[in-house]
């Protein structure tokens, strides 16, 4: 299939009315000499998203291509929808409640990737738009400390096992990539199974993981996104929450070990013996026996070597009263140190 000398930036939104608009001008205001085509991918949102889209499309329609869902599908497969739509030589994606910061970024990693045919995808840094709690107030500040190697130019292989092992930031945050078309079609065709598959919670982990199978990653050090994040105050629910996703997310990344045909080894031993503790701590907080024993099956799955930690708190968590007790004293630590 040949690809158009032009760029694809695919934008999947649902429900994301307030910021839209943003992500789009920010897209639009991008300063490029090859042509943009954005293909927005609006699923079914029951707020005011879809209108917002549909008059964008009108102002700019041989840029803009809306696919207007007549029912929700879901992320992992809108987000693979639109990307099949794509007629670019490269794509690049943004979330609609991002927004890039740089004009130039998509013509610098345009730049890029025609002057390196090994480089596969070009990322850059990220910075964070939060949300703060009971204000109506946005700040800007840092993106979490990169862990992982930052060379301008590095083989994929090698940071392959960083992407399966990644906790509190990404290797490769996709909203401020840019990767080869023909690429992505070579690893849909062979792993469209992964992909598509809806156990899985996200879409980022294992699209970094088999693109870095493919050739050479390319890094800016720069900033050129704003990243969305939320600081409400957590709760019962949100545990629930963060625990099915810690929990879904690091069954793909042994799926993921699995299926590329990684080595098990100290790194991944250390990985998976924390994420085992991360789903005790959620099942600690929450009070909730059930969350306990499926810690315990995933802690089977994956031959998780337990840490003096973890048998800590699981010893916590085998009495009621034990249990009841610790969150007590917890809640009122807690309430010191708030005060």
């Amino acid at each position: 299939m040949a690809f158009a000398e032009k760029i694809s930036v695919i934008v999947c939104t649902y429900n994301q009315e307030h910021t839209i608009q943003r992500t789009l001008e920010s897209i639009l205001s991008q300063q490029c000499s090859w042509p943009i085509e954005i293909i927005i991918g609006e699923d079914s949102s029951t707020d005011n998203t879809r209108s917002i889209c549909q008059q964008y499309a009108q102002q700019y329609p041989s840029q803009i291509r809306l696919f207007a869902n007549a029912h929700n599908k879901g992320l992992l497969n809108n987000y693979f929808d639109c990307l099949l739509q794509a007629k670019g030589k490269y794509i690049a994606e943004l979330a609609g409640d991002d927004e890039w910061c740089d004009p130039l970024k998509l013509e610098k990693q345009k730049d890029i990737l025609e002057q390196h045919p090994d480089i596969v995808l070009v990322h850059t840094d990220y910075q964070l738009r939060k949300s703060l709690p009971d204000q109506e107030k946005e700040i800007i500040c840092s993106s979490p400390d990169n862990p992982y190697p930052q060379e301008a130019f590095i083989d994929g292989k090698l940071l392959t096992q960083f992407i399966l092992t990644q906790t509190n930031r990404p290797v490769v945050h996709l909203c401020t990539a840019m990767y080869r078309n023909e690429v992505f079609r070579t690893i849909y065709t062979q792993q469209t199974d992964m992909l598509r598959n809806p156990l899985y919670p996200c879409e980022d982990l294992p699209m970094t993981a088999f693109f870095s199978r493919f050739g050479k990653f390319a890094y800016l050090n720069q900033i050129t996104l704003n990243y969305s994040v939320s600081t409400t105050l957590s709760n019962t629910n949100d545990e629930c929450r963060q625990f099915e996703f810690v929990k879904r997310c690091t069954q793909l990344s042994y799926d993921l070990m699995l299926r590329i045909g990684l080595p098990r080894d100290a790194k991944f031993e250390s990985y998976f013996s924390y994420r085992v503790f991360a789903l005790l701590m959620h099942a600690f907080r929450t009070h909730r026996k059930d969350l306990r024993t499926e810690t315990r099956k995933c802690a089977s799955r994956w031959n998780a070597h337990l840490e003096l930690r973890t048998l800590f708190v699981a010893l916590l968590t085998s009495n009621d009263t034990l249990w009841s007790l610790s969150l007590f004293f917890r809640k009122q630590l807690l309430k010191l140190f708030r005060h």
